[in-house]
């Protein structure tokens, strides 16, 4: 299977775009020149740190911060002035909804059956009770919603997580979450349709979207983060690797290693508010 998904993945313009940015930044790490075998400190810190190709990968940092600079963060900025709380709550369902078959597929393929159970039964009562996602009705049931996807999958495979990456646009990564990024797209039902019915514009226009949601919902939680660190680029690495492994894990993780609350605004698809939630701000 995973063979004929490679396959599919060259044979697409976007897919192979991404493969390229990912082997790329691969090629870089390679390339990367390691600390004096001489000094044990500067070993053992170059290995805990696991990120061989810092320099190029700050500068790629840095023009993800000015991409999001000069568009994301003044585009999502004016969507949640304008935007009423309820729209930005729907839309922001209805973008978790769409990934359910994507973590209901990732579910089964880690043995994680109860789970895979829970997302199916939160998908049908969204698709109904919650009008096809805009209301996520499941978690005001006391269905919470749980996010998984294919790179957990490799890991829950023991597959190693490889050096810290920072891919263009994309942001922080490592090799296993790479490929897990593009199993997970070309494995979305949504994006299926859309390649087989020449409806290809639904793809970016949904990335956007899901973009600009993610930025605005987290807007103010970046804004500060990025003021209290004296390193934005090292926190962001931490935070991520944290995040990570709490995900991977499903939160059994030792306290003093869990991801503190800031760090969620890192995550890909953060838990959905109830209609309590948005009820108790109106």
């Amino acid at each position: 299977m995973l063979i004929r998904l490679l396959e599919t993945v060259t044979k697409s313009r976007l897919g192979s775009r991404f493969l390229v940015l990912a082997f790329a930044s691969v090629l870089m790490v390679g390339c990367a020149t390691a600390p004096d075998s001489n000094d044990p400190e500067a070993v053992a810190e170059y290995q805990e740190i696991n990120d061989p190709a810092e320099p190029t990968m700050r500068a790629i940092f840095a023009f993800n911060q000015a991409l999001d600079t000069a568009v994301l963060k003044p585009v999502s900025n004016v969507y949640r002035n304008v935007a009423p709380d309820k729209v930005r709550t729907g839309v922001h369902n209805f973008l978790n909804h769409l990934r359910t078959p994507v973590i209901f597929f990732n579910d089964v393929l880690q043995g994680e059956f109860e789970s895979a159970i829970t997302t199916l039964v939160r998908f049908l009562i969204n698709t109904t009770a919650g009008i096809f996602g805009l209301n996520d009705t499941a978690s005001d049931l006391g269905i919470e919603f749980k996010n998984e996807d294919f790179g957990q999958t490799l890991a829950v495979w023991n597959m190693p997580e490889g050096p810290y990456l920072m891919l263009p646009v994309f942001g922080p990564s490592n090799p296993r979450d790479a490929i897990g990024r593009v199993v997970d797209f070309f494995i979305d039902p949504l994006n299926i349709w859309a390649r087989n019915n020449n409806e290809d514009w639904t793809i970016p226009t949904r990335t956007a979207v899901d973009a600009i949601d993610f930025r605005a919902l987290h807007y103010d939680a970046i804004e500060d983060l990025e003021k209290s660190s004296l390193d934005f680029y090292a926190t962001i690495r931490s935070l991520y690797r944290q995040r990570r492994t709490d995900e991977i894990n499903n939160g059994e993780v030792d306290p003093s290693t869990a991801v503190p609350s800031i760090g969620q605004f890192m995550d890909d698809e953060p838990e959905p508010r109830t209609n309590d939630e948005i009820s108790q701000t109106n």
